[in-house]
C-alpha cells in the first residue's frame, strides 16, 4: 500500500526580525511625527516699517526682504487694520533683489497695523508668517493670526509623507536594478527581487502623483480640499518644482521600460541538455552570450542615464538649485543620490535575496563580494559629496551645533558611522562566505570527477555484459522481450496506466519539495552565512532610521541661511539700538508641553523717563503665538531699586505693548521676564542691558 506523504515547505521568520522591523517601523514614525511643519528654507531678514516700530506718519508702502529669492501670488503680501481689514492694494512687486513691497491706501488713521506674508522660496519651501506696526500709538485689534501656515497640518504632514516614500522608492527602484545588474545577473529570474524593484517603482510614482497634487495646497492655503483643486494644480505646474515632478513621471515612465527589459528578456533562461548522469549543462552558444553582453551594456547605459536624471529632478528644484555654487552643487547632489541608491537600495535587494531567494537559488558568496566592493565606492563617494554639502549648507563649525540643520546633520553622520561599522562586519562575514563556498566548489569538483570515473566503469561493465548476452543468443532475447512487451500489455489497462502516472507525478513534487527543504535547511545552517544576514538586517534597519533623518534634513533651513538671518536680525537690531532703541531676546523653558519659545523685549528709546516697551513671544521656528500671562520687571542692583513690575496689554498673537514705561536713572538695568504656557508651566528668564 502506498501513503502519500503531504509536505508544506512554510519560510521561517525569526522573532528577533519581527521585533526588528516593528521598533524600526516606530522609530521612523517618531521621527517623521516629530518633524513638525517643514521649515522655511528663506528667512525674513528686514522690513520697513520694522517689527513693533511706531511711525508718526502712516507709511505708503511695507516692503519686505527676505534672505533669497521667493515667488509671489496675488495675495502673498496683506496688510490688515485694527479690524481686519486689508488696507493694501494692487499685486506685491520686486522693488530690488530680495526686497518685495505692496502699495498701502492713503489716509490711514492711527492703530496698530498686521503684516503677514506667504511666500515660496527658491528651494521650493513655503515661508510664512505675520509682524505687527503702528502707526501714532498702539491700539488693540481684532486680527489674530492664525498658527496655521502653509506647509503644516494635514496637508504638511501627507506632504512630508510622500517626500519619504519618493525617497525610498528611488533608492529601492535604482539601488536593487543596480545590484542585479552589476552583482547577481541570475536575480533578474527571482521573483522576490522582482517584487522589491517593481515595488520600488510603484511607490516612486504614486508619490510623486500624490506630491504633485498636495503641492498647490502645501505652499497656499493648506486645506484638504484644495487638493484637487485644478486652478491651484495649473500653477504649480508653471512653477520650477511642478517641471520638475512632471519630468520625474516622464522619466519613470522610461524606468518602466527599463524594468521590463531587465526582468523579462534580460531574464530569460539559455537552452541547456540533459547528460547521462541526470545532471543539466548550458549549452555553448556564442552569438547569444555576445546578445546578452550587448544587452547589459545598454541596461547598463539606459539605467545610468534614467537613473541620474530622476535625481536631477530633486536636485534642480531643491537645496542644490539654490544659493552658494549651484552649479557644481547640483550635479554633486546627483551623485550623492545616486550613491546612496546603490548603496543603500543594493543593501535592501541583498537583504530580501538572502531571507527569500529560492533555495535552488541562492545568492552565492560572489555575488555578495561584488556587492561589497560596490558599496564601498558608494561609500566613498557619499563622503566626498556629503563634506563639500555639509560646507556648503553649513559654513561654519558653530552651525553644526547651532543651528538645527547642524544638529540634525550631526545625527546623521553618527548613523552613516554606525552603518560603516555594521557593514565592515559583513564585510568580513562575505570574506568568510566566498572562501567556504570556493572550497566546497574544489570538494564537489573532486567527488564529481570520481562519481564520473564509477559511472564510466559501471557502463562499461553493463555494456561488455549486454554484448555477451547477445552474442549467446539474440533471438531469444528479442523474443523473450516482445512477449513480455505482449503479456505486460494484456494485463495493463488505460486506466491503471493513468492512475500510475498521476501518482508518480505526485510523488515526484512531493520529493522535489522535500529536496528543495533539505537545502534551504543546508544553506541556512551555515554559520557563515547566518551571521552575514543578521549584519545585513542590522545595516537595513540603520538605514530606514538615516532616510527618516535625511528627508527632515531636506526639509530643514540650511544652517549657513539661519545664521545669516540671525546676522541681518542683529545688525537690524543694532542698528535700532544706534538711534536709542533697545532690543533683547532670551529663549525660555517652562518644561511643559509648547512651554518652548523666545521673548522679545524692545524699549524705546531705552533712556532715563517715559519708554513704550514691545513684548513678542515666538515658537523657536519663529511663529508667534500666544500664552496665558507675560510680566516684566526692572532692576538697578547697583543703587537697589526695583524690581519695578510691568505687566503689558495684549495686542496680537504674540505680541504685548505698554506705554509710559519710567526709568527713573540711567545705569546696567536687569530685565526680567515672567512667562506662564499653563496653569502650572512658568518660568522667568533675564537679561542685563544698559539704559540711558
Amino acid at each position: 500500500m502506498t501513503q502519500t506523504i503531504a509536505l508544506r515547505v512554510r519560510p521561517r521568520v525569526l522573532p528577533s526580525f519581527r521585533t526588528l522591523v516593528l521598533l524600526l517601523l516606530a522609530a521612523t514614525g517618531l521621527l517623521l511625527a516629530g518633524a513638525g511643519p517643514v521649515s522655511a528654507h528663506a528667512a525674513l531678514t528686514g522690513s520697513d516699517p520694522q517689527q513693533g516700530a511706531v511711525v508718526d506718519k502712516a507709511p505708503t508702502q511695507v516692503s519686505l526682504t527676505f534672505s533669497e529669492k521667493v515667488a509671489l501670488s496675488d495675495d502673498s503680501l496683506r496688510v490688515l487694520d485694527p479690524k481686519g481689514k486689508r488696507i493694501d492694494r494692487g499685486d506685491p512687486a520686486n522693488l530690488t533683489g530680495t526686497t518685495y513691497a505692496v502699495k498701502l491706501h492713503s489716509g490711514l488713521p492711527d492703530g496698530t497695523y498686521t503684516v503677514t506674508y506667504q511666500v515660496v522660496s527658491e528651494d521650493s519651501h513655503p515661508v510664512a508668517g505675520a509682524y505687527t506696526f503702528s502707526i501714532g500709538a498702539p491700539s488693540q485689534t481684532t486680527v489674530s493670526v492664525s498658527d496655521q501656515t502653509a506647509g503644516g497640518g494635514i496637508v504638511g504632514v501627507l506632504y512630508g509623507f510622500g517626500r519619504y516614500v519618493s525617497y525610498a522608492g528611488f533608492i529601492v527602484m535604482v539601488g536593487g536594478a543596480a545590484f542585479v545588474l552589476a552583482c547577481w545577473q541570475r536575480g533578474s529570474g527571482v521573483r522576490v527581487l522582482q517584487r522589491l524593484v517593481v515595488s520600488g517603482w510603484l511607490a516612486l510614482t504614486a508619490a510623486t502623483l500624490g506630491l504633485l497634487l498636495l503641492r498647490g495646497s502645501y505652499t497656499g492655503t493648506g486645506k484638504v480640499g484644495d487638493v484637487f483643486d485644478l486652478e491651484l494644480l495649473g500653477q504649480v505646474l508653471q512653477t520650477k518644482t511642478g517641471a520638475a515632478l512632471v519630468s520625474r513621471l516622464l522619466l519613470l515612465a522610461a524606468a518602466a521600460l527599463f524594468i521590463a527589459v531587465l526582468f523579462g528578456a534580460y531574464a530569460r533562461p539559455s537552452p541547456t541538455t540533459t547528460l547521462n548522469d541526470g545532471a543539466t549543462r548550458r549549452l555553448p552558444d556564442s552569438s547569444e552570450d555576445d546578445e546578452k553582453r550587448d544587452l547589459t551594456f545598454g541596461l547598463a547605459i539606459g539605467g545610468t542615464v534614467v537613473a541620474a536624471g530622476l535625481a536631477a529632478s530633486w536636485a534642480m528644484s531643491e537645496h542644490a538649485s539654490t544659493g552658494l555654487q549651484a552649479g557644481i552643487a547640483m550635479p554633486v547632489d546627483v551623485v550623492h543620490l545616486l550613491a546612496v541608491a546603490g548603496w543603500l537600495g543594493g543593501l535592501a535587494a541583498l537583504l530580501v535575496a538572502l531571507y527569500w531567494a529560492p533555495a535552488d537559488t541562492p545568492v552565492d558568496g560572489a555575488a555578495v563580494g561584488r556587492f561589497s566592493r560596490l558599496a564601498f565606492g558608494s561609500v566613498l563617494a557619499l563622503i566626498a559629496t556629503g563634506v563639500y554639502q555639509s560646507w556648503r549648507q553649513l559654513g561654519s563649525w558653530s552651525a553644526f551645533t547651532g543651528t538645527r540643520y547642524g544638529q540634525l546633520l550631526l545625527v546623521k553622520i553618527g548613523l552613516v558611522v554606525l552603518l560603516v561599522g555594521i557593514a565592515w562586519i559583513s564585510r568580513r562575514w562575505t570574506g568568510r562566505l566566498a572562501g567556504n563556498e570556493d572550497g566546497m566548489v574544489d570538494g564537489e569538483a573532486v567527488k564529481g570527477r570520481a562519481a564520473n570515473g564509477t559511472a564510466v566503469e559501471g557502463r562499461a561493465a553493463a555494456g561488455a555484459k549486454e554484448h555477451a548476452a547477445a552474442a549467446r543468443g539474440g533471438t531469444s532475447a528479442s523474443a523473450a522481450s516482445t512477449a513480455a512487451s505482449a503479456s505486460a500489455g494484456g494485463k495493463k489497462g488505460g486506466v491503471s496506466k493513468g492512475v500510475g502516472s498521476q501518482r508518480a507525478a505526485q510523488l515526484a513534487r512531493q520529493q522535489a519539495a522535500i529536496d528543495t527543504a533539505r537545502q534551504k535547511q543546508q544553506r541556512d545552517a551555515d554559520p557563515n552565512r547566518f551571521g552575514l544576514r543578521r549584519s545585513v538586517l542590522a545595516e537595513a534597519g540603520v538605514a530606514v532610521v538615516l532616510l527618516a533623518v535625511t528627508t527632515m534634513l531636506t526639509s530643514t533651513e540650511p544652517g549657513r541661511t539661519e545664521e545669516e538671518a540671525k546676522a541681518a536680525t542683529a545688525a537690524s537690531s543694532a542698528e535700532a539700538s544706534s538711534t536709542g532703541a533697545l532690543t533683547l531676546d532670551m529663549s525660555f523653558d517652562t518644561g511643559g508641553q509648547d512651554g518652548k519659545g523666545v521673548v522679545r523685549i524692545d524699549l524705546d528709546p531705552a533712556r532715563v523717563g517715559g519708554n513704550e516697551m514691545h513684548v513678542y513671544v515666538q515658537r523657536p521656528n519663529g511663529r508667534a503665538f500666544d500664552i496665558p500671562e507675560v510680566k516684566v520687571a526692572f532692576t538697578l542692583e547697583s543703587q537697589d531699586i526695583g524690581p519695578l513690575p510691568v505687566v503689558p496689554d495684549h495686542i496680537s498673537t504674540g505680541h504685548w505693548s505698554a506705554s509710559g514705561v519710567q526709568i527713573p536713572m540711567a545705569g546696567e538695568w536687569k530685565i526680567a521676564v515672567t512667562v506662564r504656557t499653563s496653569d502650572i508651566d512658568q518660568t522667568t528668564v533675564s537679561k542685563n542691558a544698559q539704559i540711558g
